[in-house]
């Protein structure tokens, strides 16, 4: 009955670290990426007349900070560790580890218990630490792209006009 509960927390921390490691598949999904529109939309012929249009517009007030964003998409990003986690989980995954097998066994299953748990209990303080950056990919008129972070979720749009402010702050023009 012992070996049937100690295989049963086994699978399930093998499974609860696998999960946070990003090993298995989650269930639930984000819809945090805008799609830009399609590049052959927005580009005007040159001999279009709202082509002289914004030209002229753009040559009365030139801006070297000024451009259009291209995309804007969600990205999770791990957090840092601090080791903290990696202590714990190596001790609980030795103390664990240990009170299993006899002589050799029980050594090697202490050894392996104390690795396995370091490197979930790190995963586990990363996973804990992680948060949410937006990117925002913004095509310069010089033709230059600019990628800038943000923490929370920026009021903008792909195709809006803006302008990088202090080289990341970003404000519509």
């Amino acid at each position: 009955m012992l070996v049937a509960a100690a295989a049963a927390v086994l699978v399930f921390s093998l499974l609860g670290a696998a999960a946070l490691t990003g090993v298995l598949p989650a269930g639930n999904t984000k819809s945090s990426e805008v799609v830009a529109p399609d590049a052959a939309a927005q580009k005007i012929p040159v001999d279009h007349p709202a082509a002289h249009l914004s030209t002229a517009k753009t040559a009365a007030a030139p801006c070297a900070n000024c451009g259009v964003i291209e995309s804007v998409h969600a990205v999770e990003v791990k957090g840092s560790t601090s080791g903290v986690g990696a202590v714990a989980g190596g001790v609980a995954g030795g103390v664990l580890g240990n009170q299993f097998g006899h002589g050799g066994t029980r050594t090697l299953l202490t050894i392996g218990g104390a690795a396995g748990g370091a490197y979930a209990g790190n995963e586990i303080e990363r996973n804990v630490k992680k948060h949410t950056e937006w990117r925002i990919a913004v095509r310069l008129e010089d033709g230059s792209l600019r990628t800038l972070a943000r923490k929370e979720q920026p009021p903008f749009a792909v195709g809006d006009r803006v302008r990088i402010v202090d080289g990341s702050g970003i404000e519509r023009v």
